[in-house]
C-alpha cells in the first residue's frame, strides 16, 4: 500500500510539473476583448461600409501595435464584423447576434434606419453603441448606451438650408427624399431649415432608395423652374439625378446630405457632378494634424481613398478603447459612463457627449463638385 501511495504522489507531481508551464503561459496570455462592427457590407451601399470596416480595423491594429494593459491585464482587441445590408430588419438580427458573441461594444450601425432599431437591443444588453446616425431619432429614446459619432440632421439639414438661401441666393427650392430614416429625416430638417428663413419648397416629391429613374419626377419639377434640388438619400441615386436633370435641361443645383459627398457621387454623375453640393457630418479630415496622417496611412493602407465616415468608426474604437483604459476595466458596466464623460481628441473631432450621447460642437462642411472633385465651400460650427 505504501509503495502504491508513493506511486501516486509520483504520478500527481509529474502531472503538475507538466501543467506548470501552462498554467504559467494561461496566466501571461492576452485577454481578447471583442468590438462589434456593424455597416452595409453588401449591395448598393457597401463602398460605405466597406470604408467603415477599413477604419475599424486600423484602429483596432494601432491599438493592438500598443500593446495595452487595461486593469492589469493586457488585452487584444478582435473586430466582429458584421453586414447588415442597409435594412433594418437584418440591421435587428445581427445586433442580437453581436450581443450573443460576447462583445463589449459596438461601433455602427451607418443607416439611421438600423441604428434606432437595433439601439434597443444594445441598449437592453447595457452594451454601448457608439454610431453615425445622423437622424435624431437616434438619440431620443434615452438609452444611456447611444452615443452619435457626428452631427445629427438637424445641424446637417440646416446648415444646407442656411447655405441654399444666404449663399446660393436660392429662390425656388424642391425637395425630394426617398422616405428612409436617413432621406427623410435629412429633408425633414432642410425644410424646417426654410421655414426658419421665411421660405417654403415649391415642391415636395417622395421616392425610394432603389429607384434609378427620376424622369417623371423631374420633369414635374421642371415646371416649377426650381433654382436648387434638394435629395436625402445615397449617392447610387442622387448620381442618375444628376445625369437626369441635365439631360433635361433642369437648371438647378442639387444639394444633399453626406452620402452625396462621396468619390462615387462623382464617378457615376460623371460630367454631370459638377456644380452640386452635398454637407458632411464633421469638419474638414486634412485640416487636423492627426486628421491628414489618417487620411495618408489610410491610402497607402487601402489603395484608395477616405469614402465618407470611415474615420469615424475609426474614432469609435478609440473611444471606446480610451474609456476602458480611464475605467480600468473591460466590462460595458464599468467603461460606459466613461464615454459618457469623454474628452477623447481624435482624428475627426475633440469629442464629447452630451446627456443625450449627441456629439457636442459638431462641424459641418459644405463643399461642392468642381474639377472632378469635392471642394470644400464652408464650414460651420
Amino acid at each position: 500500500m505504501a509503495q502504491q501511495a508513493f506511486r501516486k504522489l509520483h504520478l500527481v507531481l509529474a502531472l503538475g510539473g507538466m501543467m506548470a508551464p501552462f498554467a504559467i503561459s494561461a496566466a501571461h496570455a492576452d485577454s481578447v476583448v471583442k468590438l462589434g462592427f456593424a455597416s452595409p457590407l453588401s449591395g448598393p451601399q457597401a463602398h460605405y461600409g466597406k470604408d467603415n470596416e477599413n477604419a475599424a480595423k486600423m484602429a483596432v491594429d494601432d491599438l493592438n501595435k500598443q500593446g495595452l494593459v487595461i486593469g492589469g491585464q493586457k488585452v487584444k482587441f478582435e473586430l466582429v464584423p458584421e453586414d447588415d445590408q442597409a435594412d433594418p430588419r437584418v440591421g435587428t438580427q445581427v445586433a442580437q447576434r453581436l450581443v450573443d458573441s460576447g462583445v463589449k461594444a459596438v461601433i455602427g450601425h451607418f443607416n439611421s434606419g438600423v441604428s434606432i432599431p437595433a439601439s434597443r437591443i444594445y441598449s437592453d444588453a447595457g452594451i454601448p453603441q457608439l454610431s453615425v446616425a445622423t437622424n435624431p431619432a437616434y438619440t431620443a429614446s434615452g438609452y444611456k448606451t447611444a452615443f452619435r459619432l457626428v452631427g445629427s440632421d438637424s445641424q446637417i439639414g440646416g446648415s444646407l438650408g442656411q447655405y441654399a438661401v444666404r449663399q446660393l441666393k436660392a429662390q425656388r427650392i424642391a425637395v425630394i427624399d426617398d422616405r428612409t430614416a436617413y432621406g427623410q429625416g435629412i429633408a425633414d430638417e432642410f425644410v424646417k431649415s426654410l421655414a426658419a428663413q421665411g421660405k417654403q419648397p415649391i415642391k415636395r416629391e417622395y421616392t425610394n432608395d432603389k429607384a434609378n429613374d427620376f424622369t417623371a419626377i423631374l420633369t414635374s419639377l421642371k415646371a416649377q423652374k426650381p433654382d436648387v434640388v434638394f435629395y436625402g438619400g445615397a449617392d447610387a441615386q442622387a448620381a442618375p439625378m444628376a445625369r437626369q436633370m441635365k439631360r433635361l435641361g433642369l437648371n438647378a443645383r442639387l444639394m444633399g446630405g453626406d452620402m452625396l459627398n462621396t468619390p462615387n457621387f462623382i464617378k457615376l454623375a460623371g460630367a454631370d457632378a459638377a456644380g452640386h453640393y452635398s454637407a458632411v457630418a464633421g469638419g474638414e479630415l486634412g485640416a487636423r494634424p492627426a486628421g491628414k496622417d489618417f487620411e495618408q496611412r489610410y491610402k497607402a493602407r487601402y489603395q484608395q481613398d477616405v469614402v465618407l465616415l470611415g474615420p469615424q468608426f475609426y474614432d469609435g474604437v478609440m473611444i471606446v478603447a480610451d474609456a476602458m483604459k480611464r475605467a480600468g476595466s473591460t466590462d460595458p458596466a464599468k467603461f460606459l459612463p466613461y464615454i459618457a464623460k469623454t474628452g477623447y481628441k481624435g482624428v475627426t473631432a475633440d469629442f464629447g457627449f452630451d446627456a443625450a450621447g449627441n456629439l457636442k460642437n459638431a462641424p459641418v462642411t459644405i463643399s461642392s463638385v468642381e474639377n472632378n472633385d469635392w471642394k470644400v465651400k464652408s464650414v460651420v460650427q
